[in-house]
């Protein structure tokens, strides 16, 4: 029998060692990530719940779901282990170095020192306006009407 007959053979199994191998790979940091939670340790299960880590055993974790809510979870269940800055963002909306701006408690302390977006609302030009357009609607009304109106 020659090689090219084997070929086929060869290159399905080279293919299932590749495949084998990086499962192994994930298989491998998942165990890692997983081994490396400490309690306080913010973490997301499979199930998408965020919860803080409160005790370790070799196959168990308790999680903190709610603050005095406890749950025991399988290790396994540990989908990531999220890091203090990450995990307050997803929960608790903290963006780092965000500051919440003050509210005033009235609306002057808003205007206070700020000339620039002023608006002028005197009627030095506004009357000069209102006399043109008076004027012009007279014109047009006086055209509009009929020889018998006055």
């Amino acid at each position: 029998m020659s090689l090219l007959t084997f070929l086929p053979f060869i290159v399905l199994i080279g293919a299932m060692f590749l495949m084998t191998r990086s499962a192994k790979k994930k298989q491998q940091q998942a165990a890692n990530m997983r081994d490396s939670m400490q309690p306080g340790t913010g973490v997301r299960t499979i199930g998408g719940m965020y919860a803080t880590v409160k005790e370790i055993s070799d196959d168990t974790v308790l999680l903190e779901v709610a603050p005095g809510v406890h749950a025991v979870y399988a290790k396994n269940a540990i989908g990531a282990v999220l890091d203090d800055e990450e995990y307050n963002r997803i929960v608790h909306g903290d963006v780092p170095g965000e500051e919440i701006p003050a509210v005033p408690d009235d609306a002057s302390s808003l205007t206070e020192g700020s000339d620039e977006g002023r608006v002028d609302l005197g009627k030095k030009d506004a009357d000069a306006e209102t006399a043109a357009d008076a004027a012009e609607d007279e014109t047009v009304s006086k055209d509009s009407k009929t020889d018998g109106e006055k």
